[in-house]
């Protein structure tokens, strides 16, 4: 029978250099979490047959037909008891599993299928030892964090060890298993083409049942969610994607300011087109329209590599963005910049819709076009619309003289944390706010809106 659930849990990363402390879901890459030279030690001692192995993530090669799997160098520990991988591809099948086993496991057994190895299947939601199964849930999705991990605080002398897994930070079932020899080690399978996970290891799952499961959670970071779907960090496209009034967009809470002045998307799944765009934009930016396209915005498209600022039409940024790809956009203050512009929060905004036009419409002009430059191509007659509002934005930023006061910031956009370039802009009054826009079914990010480093 499988265990009763758990409350809560929090995970908690073991860095050298800082204290425990509670970790999101949207957990950093390894390098991140351990120091390099740690890293690097696990990694070249791991074993791995018909698995690609770049760094943290794994894929299933495209010219094999038997099951492939990784098993770590280190095993779990007290000190080091769970693990997880996030799923960046399901591929053909769905045929990835993840759990533990011996050092000396067989790499052409199938994981679950021995004593002394536990599995858990993403497609079935099941766990699996000496080939007895466990229905847990009913299946895994795309950037679904599926962790794993051993209870050694509720092993007795000479008996079975609680083996269990989460999702997302949930805690979905265990079994009780004895111990290996050398001791439990993580280990994750996989034998469908275009299968790909990236692997956290060398993490704390600690029982707390005074944390609530914000962990679980990220809707108090975004003021405003448009045809956009919510799963902890991840950002799934809901909208139709069939013309540019469809976009979906996804806007924080908080502006940039001088203390968190970066962020960062990683594109796990591309959709049909790619239609994704990051930037900034004023606290009330049109919620169907990418960042960018409107006054007040700017942002970085990955379809075409361009950049738009407060205009459709876009010019030659940065190379173009796909799959696995991490953008990221943030602000260079000036030195003089005075904060308290930027510290007004959404929380504290009420936004007025009217009844009848609860989209804000009226406030613009509709023109049926064809396919320009600037529109995605293949979606046919598009709405193209022109921005006719008026702003009162620069007259609140005019002193008493009458003249601009309106402070220049430098705004710089990065592809997989290389700098691509930057653009001196006006700062909207109220300050600059995170944005993503999606435009094409599928469409998935995993956001992080703290990133250690940017």
């Amino acid at each position: 029978m499988m265990d009763d659930f758990q409350p809560a849990l929090r995970l908690l990363p073991i860095r050298a250099d800082q204290p425990l402390r509670l970790m999101h879901p949207a957990v950093p890459p390894l390098s991140k979490l351990l120091p390099s030279n740690s890293v690097s030690r696990e990694m070249t001692r791991y074993r791995a047959e018909r698995i690609n192995v770049d760094a943290d993530y794994l894929s299933y090669p495209q010219d094999e037909i038997m099951r492939g799997t990784y098993i770590a160098g280190q095993p779990l520990t007290p000190e080091h008891n769970y693990f997880e991988i996030e799923i960046l591809d399901k591929g053909m099948e769905s045929t990835i599993c993840v759990g533990v086993c011996p050092r000396d496991q067989s790499m052409d057994v199938q994981p679950g299928t021995t004593a002394d190895c536990v599995a858990f299947y993403i497609e079935s939601g099941s766990i699996l030892r000496n080939s007895k199964g466990i229905e847990c849930i009913e299946g895994c999705e795309l950037g679904d964090h599926i962790g794993c991990g051993v209870k050694f605080d509720q092993m007795a002398p000479g008996s079975k060890v609680p083996v269990f897994f989460t999702r997302n930070g949930k805690e979905i079932g265990s079994v009780k298993s004895r111990v290996p020899y050398k001791g439990f080690y993580p280990m994750v399978s996989m034998n469908s083409c275009g299968e790909e996970v990236r692997v956290i290891t060398q993490m704390l799952y600690v029982q707390d049942e005074d944390v609530m499961m914000s962990v679980d959670s990220c809707e108090d970071d975004w003021y405003r969610l448009s045809d956009i779907k919510l799963n902890g960090p991840i950002l799934e496209y809901k909208g139709k994607g069939k013309s540019i009034i469809d976009v979906g967009l996804a806007q924080a809470k908080q502006p940039l300011n001088t203390t968190n002045h970066y962020f960062e998307i990683e594109i796990i799944d591309p959709g049909e087109s790619c239609y994704i765009a990051i930037g900034l934009t004023n606290r009330e930016f049109p919620r169907y329209r990418h960042p960018g396209w409107n006054k007040g915005s700017i942002g970085y498209h990955a379809d075409d590599g361009k950049i738009f600022i407060g205009s459709g039409v876009g010019e030659p940024f940065g190379p173009r963005c796909h799959k696995g790809d991490r953008m990221g956009c943030g602000i260079y203050f000036p030195r003089d910049f005075e904060p308290q512009d930027c510290e007004q929060g959404a929380e504290d905004i009420e936004e007025e819709e009217d009844e009848d036009d609860p989209q804000g419409m009226k406030r613009l002009r509709a023109t049926k076009i064809g396919n320009s430059p600037e529109s995605p191509p293949g979606v046919g007659n598009l709405i193209g619309i022109e921005d006719n509002s008026e702003s009162d934005e620069d007259d609140e930023w005019e002193s008493e003289d009458g003249k601009s006061s309106a402070p220049y910031v430098e705004v710089f956009f990065t592809r997989n944390s290389k700098l691509i370039g930057k653009k001196q802009v006006l700062i909207p009054k109220g300050g600059f706010y995170p944005t993503v826009g999606m435009l094409s079914i599928d469409e998935k990010v995993r956001v992080d809106l703290h990133p250690m480093t940017g």
